[in-house]
C-alpha cells in the first residue's frame, strides 16, 4: 500500500497489541473459560461432519442480503447484541489494546475464541457491523486524533454505533481519487456538498466515514480530506438502492451545505488519500470467502449430482480446493500484520483479487455442473439458488476496488513496474477533463 506502510505509529503510541496487556493467561484456560462462558449464552450447533446436509435448510447462497428493511434491521440488531454480550464478558475485542478496550491479546486467543464460537449457533454476520470495527475502526485506530480515538472506538467496538463507508461517487467509482464531493473551510467547520454511492448499510449507521475534495487546485490525489460524518445532520440525506440481486443493502447519500466541526477531521487536511488506502487496505486485507457460494457448496453439488468420477471436474475441485488454502494463507498473514499492530500491506490488494478470482471460479464450477438448472426455477433444493450468487459475486469483482485497479495496485506499488501512463498526474483537479 505504499505510503500507508509506513504509518505505523502515530502520536506516539505503540500500535502492538502484545506489549499493552499485564499478563495473558494460559492459553488452554482461556479457551476452556470461553468454552463454558459461550455454553452459557448460546445453544450449541447440532453435531455434524461441518458440511450442510444436501436438502436441509434454506438453500440461500446470496452474497448480498435479499431482505426487507426489517428483515436487516433485525438481522443487525441481533449482531449488535452478541457484540455486546461478547465485549462485557471480555471477549469483543481480544486484540485490540487495552487503552482503546481490548484486552491486548495475541492473535492466538481470538483464533481460539472464533474455534469455540463456531460451536454454537450465532447470529448472521451483517456487512455493516464489519465495516464499523473493521474497517472505520481500525481506520480511527492507526490514523485518528486521541479525541477521535476517545469518542468512537469504545463505542465501535462494543456495537454501540455503526459507521459506513462514504467513499464512491457517481462520477468517481473506481477511480476513487477522482472525488468531486466538495468541503470548504468555514472557521472551525467545514461545508460539504455531494453525492456518494454504493454505502453499504447507510441506512443502519449513525456516523460515516467521509472522503470529500478539499482542494481542486492539488492533483487529484493530494486534494482529499477525510473526516467523520454525523448522519443526523441537516442536509444528509440516505436513499436505499434496490438491487437486481434482491434487497437493498447499498445507499446512496446527499450531502447538502452540511457543516462538519473541523474536531472530526481524520489525517491532515489534503491528506486523505492516505486515510482512502489505510481504511481499502483493512477491506482487502480480510482474505477468506465470504457470504455466498463456496468450494465446499460446489462439492457437495458435485456429490449430489454423481460427477466427482468426472476427471474435470475432479480438476476444477481441486482449483477450487487449492484456491480456499491460499485465501486462508493471505488471512492469517493480515492477522499477523494487525496482531504486530501494522497497517495492511500489499498483501491486501493480492487476497482481494485472488478472492474475487476464486469466486468467479466457484461460479463457473457451479454453473458448469447444473446446466439449464440454473436457468430456471423448479423448487429442486440447491439449484436454482446459485443463480443469485451468480448475480451477486460480481458486485465483489467492484467493491473494494475493481479487479483492475488491484492489478495496476499489485504491479506499481508492490513489483516495482513502470507505472501506467496517465494523462491526469500531477494535473489541478479542476483542470481534469470530466
Amino acid at each position: 500500500m505504499g505510503d500507508v506502510d509506513r504509518h505505523d505509529r502515530r502520536d506516539g503510541i505503540d500500535m502492538t497489541t502484545d506489549d499493552t496487556v499485564t499478563e495473558k493467561p494460559d492459553l488452554e484456560a482461556f479457551r476452556t473459560d470461553a468454552a463454558a462462558w459461550l455454553a452459557e449464552h448460546l445453544e450449541p450447533k447440532p453435531r455434524s461432519s461441518g458440511k450442510r446436509p444436501w436438502g436441509v435448510g434454506s438453500d440461500s447462497l446470496a452474497v448480498f442480503h435479499q431482505l426487507t428493511f426489517e428483515e436487516e434491521r433485525d438481522l443487525l440488531q441481533a449482531n449488535l447484541d452478541w457484540q455486546q454480550k461478547k465485549y462485557d464478558a471480555g471477549y469483543g475485542a481480544l486484540t485490540w489494546p487495552v487503552e482503546y478496550g481490548g484486552r491486548g491479546l495475541p492473535g492466538a486467543y481470538e483464533r481460539a475464541f472464533r474455534r469455540e464460537e463456531s460451536r454454537f449457533v450465532t447470529p448472521k454476520a451483517h456487512e455493516t457491523h464489519s465495516v464499523s470495527m473493521g474497517l472505520v475502526g481500525n481506520t480511527l485506530r492507526v490514523l485518528g486524533t486521541p479525541d477521535l480515538r476517545e469518542q468512537f472506538l469504545r463505542p465501535l467496538l462494543r456495537s454501540e454505533i455503526l459507521a459506513c463507508q462514504l467513499f464512491s461517487e457517481p462520477g468517481a467509482g473506481s477511480d476513487l481519487a477522482g472525488l468531486s464531493t466538495r468541503a470548504v473551510r468555514d472557521g472551525d467547520d467545514w461545508v460539504v456538498s455531494g453525492q456518494k454511492i454504493w454505502s453499504s448499510g447507510a441506512q443502519f449507521s449513525q456516523w460515516g466515514e467521509l472522503l470529500t475534495r478539499t482542494n481542486p487546485d492539488a492533483p487529484k490525489h493530494r486534494g482529499i480530506t477525510a473526516f467523520m460524518l454525523d448522519l443526523s445532520l441537516p442536509g444528509v440525506e440516505v436513499r436505499p438502492i434496490k438491487q437486481m440481486s434482491g434487497g437493498s443493502t447499498f445507499c446512496e447519500v446527499f450531502l447538502t451545505d452540511v457543516r462538519i466541526p473541523d474536531r472530526y477531521r481524520i489525517g491532515e487536511v489534503d491528506g486523505g488519500w492516505k486515510v482512502a488506502l489505510t481504511t481499502l487496505g483493512f477491506e482487502r486485507g480480510g482474505g477468506g470467502e465470504a457470504r455466498g457460494g463456496t468450494y465446499r457448496d460446489v462439492f457437495e453439488l458435485a456429490k449430489w449430482l454423481g460427477v466427482t468420477k468426472d476427471p474435470v471436474v475432479r480438476q476444477e475441485l481441486a482449483e477450487l480446493y487449492i484456491g480456499h488454502h491460499v485465501l486462508s494463507l493471505g488471512a492469517r498473514r493480515a492477522a499477523e500484520r494487525h496482531k504486530a499492530g501494522l497497517p495492511p500491506g500489499p498483501e491486501g490488494s493480492i487476497s482481494k483479487l485472488l478472492f474475487t478470482r476464486q469466486q468467479s471460479r466457484v461460479a463457473e464450477t457451479a454453473a458448469h455442473l447444473l446446466g439449464p438448472r440454473l436457468a430456471a426455477n423448479t423448487g429442486e433444493w440447491g439449484t436454482f439458488a446459485w443463480s443469485s450468487f451468480l448475480l451477486g459475486r460480481v458486485g465483489n469483482r467492484i467493491a473494494g476496488g475493481s479487479d483492475e485497479i488491484q492489478h495496476n495496485i499489485i504491479g506499481e506499488r508492490v513489483l516495482g513496474l513502470p507505472d501506467e501512463p496517465r494523462g491526469d498526474r500531477d494535473v489541478a483537479f479542476k483542470d481534469i477533463p470530466r
